[in-house]
């Protein structure tokens, strides 16, 4: 049988096996144990007590032995199981433990019918045969391990379990940040978020564990003293000893047995203090200890120092100390920092070294130069001033703020992100920063950290103190205001936002802006992948056997240019496969999705009360525009004379200009037949026009015109 089937036939039986252990802890509890299965247990236990100290030396993070908690309580039952165990064996059989028989004598190991050799044999080894040497060496052990390591322990865990329970919330968020962000993916925010719930359980475990060491060890004082004065009385009334022999002999044969279930006690508490303490390393505890004190030369080439005037003051008899010691560890430290400040300074030369060869050989490799022809989808250049609002070290609110804007949109536009880089550019100005699209830029602002931006009417504006300025986003009039203004401003009821707002609503407008441009191909074929796992028919009736990634792209593309969402991709996928048989036209096939998207369409441009208020435009005009289609195999296209489209657009900039002055979203309704070019036309001068077609109103919709754009008017 192979050594990995043996294993795992242990690990598979784990539960049976732990079962036997508690079973054969409770059996120890009611029957007499012979001397020998008692010394093989006794020593059993220091060898476990000697692994878990190992193991807990050598893990670099408390939750790699995170079953300590339970380790230890098993462990601590079975250092009670064994002393009862050995005090009725003390009790039964201590008066055959003897130098000689018939002779009353220290206990010795190995006599016939006595309690083992292994509890005589560490009270002869520590103590010698003294009582009180005895006493005091095991009320030494038992306050070490009670007031020193099970103390301090039993503290670390209760500060780490509130800290650790306190920063859940702020980890989490992190990591659904980190996860937005494309940092990692599902599985590894899913196996952080584990990490952290494991993590608060393993330190409340552990708070409630050190209440197992200090009850075991008040529970040695009580069988120290149960045992004593019950070997007096069965050595003195039972078998006739005097008092002194039965203190000798069950005295010394109490403390050898306190002592041998004492020290693997020490020993686990002392693991418990070690497994505490890992949080802050990434090593095992000797890694740590050695690198990190051989990290510092020059401290120990001081400590060397010191111990040398030491030595000296000690020989010239200053010093009532012996000065040999302290010469030899001063020679050891300050030899030891000298050696190893020269070689730190060597390696230092070294690496220097190979960095400049690498940098060297990398700028002559031709494939160097593929670095620096990437171009990233969004990126971000920040001033000096807005560093910490990126840099992680300082909290990186706006890298969070970007992982919620990249949720929001996929929740509204249904198109997927790409991840934002920040870079800093100190060419900008302190407090600037600069959007661009493809490493070109297509916006920028300029935001006052510790400040506010206050928007609103500019008679309320002026009533604040604070700096004039223009919201970046929609050019609205604003101002910077300290924090003690906000109060004032809220009152006067502008709309108050934070640098990381402003430059986060930027960003979002970007990219709502620019949609089209950041669905590539290969982000299409990701779309269309996602809905393959839930619609495979569907995709299979459509891509690419009826439409190809290319045209299923571009009306994508139209879509999300005229912002209109694309989550209900399984509609339109279903809508090009009812209409790829009449054209092939990608501008024809967005309008039939358009209308399969009406209800969208008119949820978002629609009030409380579901009505859409737009401007027409006159027959007159829509048959102007037709007329000037020019169709060819290349697509369609606008060849309108340009006096007559100035006319138009004046006309069209009127109307606009009306409903902006009543606070109304300007949306101009038209002809399915003349929708596109009419935003063909218009999408120069008047970006944020909607268009929108009669066929596109879903039928629960409302239209109220509040004008109509007519050449007879110009």
């Amino acid at each position: 049988m192979s050594q990995d089937s043996l294993l795992g036939k242990i690990i598979s039986n784990s539960n049976i096996i732990a079962a036997i252990v508690l079973c054969v802890i409770v059996f120890m509890l009611i029957v007499p144990l012979p001397p020998a299965i008692l010394d093989f247990l006794l020593v059993l236990n220091i060898a476990w007590g000697i692994l878990t100290l190992i193991v807990s030396i050598y893990i670099r993070d408390p939750l790699e032995f995170a079953v300590f908690p339970s380790i230890l309580l098993v462990a601590t039952l079975f250092r009670l199981a064994l002393d009862i165990s050995a005090a009725r064996l003390i009790l039964i059989n201590g008066n055959l433990t003897s130098r000689t028989p018939g002779h009353v004598g220290f206990p010795v190991p190995g006599a016939k019918g006595s309690v083992g050799n292994v509890i005589p044999g560490i009270a002869n080894l520590m103590v010698h045969g003294n009582v009180v040497t005895g006493l005091i060496i095991f009320i030494l052990l038992i306050a070490a391990q009670f007031i020193v390591i099970t103390q301090g322990a039993e503290r670390i865990a209760q500060v780490a379990a509130r800290f650790t329970l306190d920063a859940m919330p702020g980890k989490q968020m992190a990591i659904d940040a980190d996860l937005h962000s494309g940092l990692i993916d599902p599985d590894t925010a899913r196996k952080k978020r584990s990490d952290i719930e494991r993590e608060a359980d393993f330190y409340g475990a552990m708070d409630g564990a050190g209440k197992f060491i200090k009850g075991d060890a008040m529970m040695a004082i009580v069988v120290m003293v149960v045992g004593i004065v019950g070997g007096l009385i069965v050595g003195m009334l039972q078998h006739g000893m005097s008092a002194a022999d039965a203190l000798k002999v069950y005295v010394l044969l109490v403390i050898g047995n306190g002592l041998s279930t004492t020290i693997p006690a020490f020993l686990m508490s002392s693991s418990m203090g070690m497994v505490v303490t890992r949080a802050a390393s990434d090593a095992n505890l000797g890694s740590d200890v050695i690198g990190q004190i051989t990290q510092q030369p020059t401290a120990l080439m001081v400590a060397g120092g010191v111990s040398g005037i030491l030595a000296l003051l000690s020989l010239v008899g200053i010093l009532p100390l012996p000065w040999e010691p302290f010469l030899l560890i001063s020679i050891f430290m300050a030899g030891l920092g000298y050696f190893l400040s020269r070689q730190t300074v060597q390696e230092q030369v070294v690496v220097q070294q190979q960095e400049k060869k690498a940098a060297e050989e990398a700028t002559k490799r031709p494939e160097s130069v593929v670095t620096f022809m990437q171009v990233d989808p969004i990126s971000v250049e920040v001033g000096r001033s807005l560093l910490p609002l990126v840099d992680p070290n300082e909290g990186a609110k706006l890298l969070e703020r970007v992982g919620s804007v990249r949720k929001h949109i996929a929740m509204e536009m249904g198109i997927i992100v790409p991840g934002v880089r920040f870079r800093d550019n100190l060419q900008l100005k302190p407090s600037a920063y600069v959007i661009k699209i493809k490493d070109v830029e297509v916006a920028r602002g300029e935001v006052v950290m510790g400040q506010f931006l206050a928007i609103g009417p500019e008679h309320q504006l002026k009533n604040l103190k604070g700096t004039k300025t223009t919201d970046p986003t929609y050019g609205m009039p604003g101002m910077w205001i300290p924090p003690e203004e906000r109060r004032e401003a809220e009152r006067l009821g502008c709309m108050i936002f934070d640098p990381v707002s402003v430059v986060a609503t930027q960003i979002t407008e970007i990219v709502r802006t620019h949609g089209s441009e950041l669905l590539g191909r290969q982000e299409t074929q990701g779309l269309i992948e996602t809905v393959k796992k839930t619609h495979p028919a569907v995709v299979k009736d459509v891509v690419p056997e009826a439409v190809s990634l290319a045209e299923v792209q571009k009306i994508l593309q139209n879509l999300i240019k005229e912002r209109v969402s694309i989550r209900d991709l399984v509609t339109i996928l279903e809508t090009l496969a009812d209409y790829i048989h009449v054209t092939k036209d990608p501008d024809m096939l967005t309008e039939y999705v358009r209308q399969a998207l009406s209800r969208v369409i008119c949820r978002d441009y629609a009030n409380n009360e579901g009505v859409i208020n737009v401007f027409t435009l006159d027959p007159e005009i829509e048959q102007i525009i037709m007329q000037s289609v020019q169709r060819t195999e290349f697509g369609s296209f606008l060849a309108l004379d340009p006096q007559m489209g100035q006319e138009i657009l004046k006309a069209i900039g009127d109307q606009i200009k009306k409903l902006s002055e009543k606070g109304l979203q300007p949306i101009v309704l038209c002809n399915a037949t003349v929708r596109q070019f009419i935003k063909r036309l218009t999408e120069r001068a008047f970006p944020g026009l909607v268009a929108l077609s009669y066929n596109e109103i879903a039928p629960r919709f409302n239209i109220q015109s509040v004008g109509q754009v007519s050449l007879t008017k110009v």
